[in-house]
């Protein structure tokens, strides 16, 4: 009977053991899907944003598949020094990593590092309740604030900025956050992109979620936008990027309204240095460029300073590697062929990777799942020769003898009757448990 791990239980580690357990090739394959982390579901749990319930509402689907009956969920179970790559394929048959890009692409600008800098992807964890995250006070103190980029991950974070505690009230995120973030004196967000809007990689559904936050006030510069030739002539651009220039020019033409909050989308600016006073962030210096002809842009010599208390980068991701498996660092992937996972240029027998791990950080949720099924195909066509070695013992007894302590579906659904009670003492719906002990001993209690 095949047995199959697969590292990782985001979209992209789900979508690979969905494959698995529904393809014909090799009957009777059992699939176990770890986690370092104790619940499932990677970044559709700790990266979309609490108030995007549609996107959440994913976890249903995911779940569909980690109550099948031939898979086996086992968080709290890290690949690292008890639990090496090649120990992991003794236990066995083979491997698919679905590990994503956990690493912040950085600006590589001077006061990058200051005390009020901080990547996105730090800001998002915090009010996600990722265990690993800390409440670094993102927002105390804070009047402006900087989001450096053009994604959706920084309209995200832009828009997180801007609402109040009434509409964040009913998501799951957790009390802290929602206690720090309902008392915040934030009153202007800056959402600036080094190229113009008809580059922007938001989505258009993402851009006009703006407008519909409350007593907030949409800036955006008519001559600034027109910087971009697109802008004026936008005919000829594909009916994504068509529909953000369309709804960016509806707002350059609005008359200013007095609201409590502001969102400034600003272009053409590239940051060159994050400002300190006091050894803290006070701003962040910026170049205006152009566009110069081929898709990029340059320079102009001119600058211009936009003051703020916070600024949080978002201008992508990148792969880590994972001792033990060979990495790329240009590229942040581990060196693949169709998913096979090529040690010095050969194929190492029985080690696969899928998503962003596989291809980079590209694509949306959805494009895991043709990602995973290449993985896969490549997996079924060598199963006839991975599948003759005996594996001698359950792998969840290999596990446990290098020092883990698996978490089970069980222990999931006993961290999700403990948020959903913790919900219920506050009044919300189901809050996410934000630390490590707290997961750990719903677990246990659900076990």
């Amino acid at each position: 009977m095949p047995h199959i791990a697969v590292v990782g239980s985001g979209p992209s580690g789900v979508y690979t053991a969905q494959c698995l357990v529904q393809q014909l090739r090799v009957p009777d394959v059992r699939v176990d899907v770890l986690d370092r982390l104790p619940c499932p579901y990677g970044l559709v749990r700790y990266g979309v944003a609490p108030d995007h319930e549609k996107i959440k509402s994913l976890q249903g689907n995911l779940r569909k598949v980690l109550e099948d009956d031939r898979v086996r969920f086992l968080g709290g179970v890290e690949v690292g020094p008890a639990l090496p790559p090649a120990k992991l394929l003794e236990l066995y048959h083979a491997v698919v990593y679905c590990v994503g890009a956990a690493a912040d692409r950085r600006l590589g600008v001077p006061g990058e590092d200051l005390p009020g800098s901080w990547s996105a992807t730090d800001f998002v964890a915090w009010y996600s309740a990722h265990p690993d995250a800390r409440d670094d006070g993102f927002v105390r103190g804070v009047r402006a604030a900087v989001a450096i980029g053009v994604g959706n991950v920084a309209v995200d974070v832009t828009r997180m900025l801007a609402r109040g505690a009434t509409e964040l009230a009913p998501t799951d995120m957790p009390q802290a956050a929602l206690s720090t973030l309902g008392a915040s004196e934030v009153r202007d967000v800056y959402m600036v992109g080094r190229r113009g809007p008809s580059q922007a990689r938001f989505t258009t559904k993402e851009l006009r979620e703006l407008a519909s936050l409350p007593d907030t006030e949409i800036v955006v510069h008519e001559a600034e936008l027109a910087l971009d030739p697109a802008y004026t002539e936008s005919s000829e651009l594909p009916a994504a990027n068509r529909r953000n220039v369309e709804v960016l020019r509806g707002w350059a033409a609005l008359p200013h309204e007095a609201r409590r909050r502001r969102i400034h989308l600003r272009f053409f600016l590239r940051p060159v240095e994050i400002v300190g006073r006091d050894g803290q962030v006070a701003g962040v210096r910026f170049e205006r460029t152009r566009p110069d002809g081929d898709g990029g842009v340059v320079g102009t010599g001119t600058y211009e300073e936009i003051g703020a208390q916070l600024v949080l980068r978002s201008v992508g991701y990148r792969g880590v590697p994972m001792d033990g498996l060979p990495f790329d660092a240009e590229r942040g992937t581990v060196p693949q062929l169709a998913g096979r996972v090529l040690r010095e240029g050969r194929v190492s027998p029985g080690e696969y990777v899928a998503g962003w791990i596989k291809r980079g950080p590209t694509g949306v949720i959805g494009t895991n799942r043709p990602c995973a099924k290449e993985t896969v195909t490549a997996l079924l066509d060598d199963a006839p020769v991975l599948v003759t070695r005996t594996l001698g013992q359950d792998p969840l007894a290999g596990l446990v003898g290098a020092g883990l302590r698996p978490v089970d579906w069980a222990g999931w659904l006993g961290i999700e009757r403990a948020e959903a009670e913790l919900g219920r003492a506050l009044g919300r719906g189901p809050v996410k448990i934000p630390d490590w002990a707290g997961l750990l001993g719903a677990a246990g209690a659900g076990s």
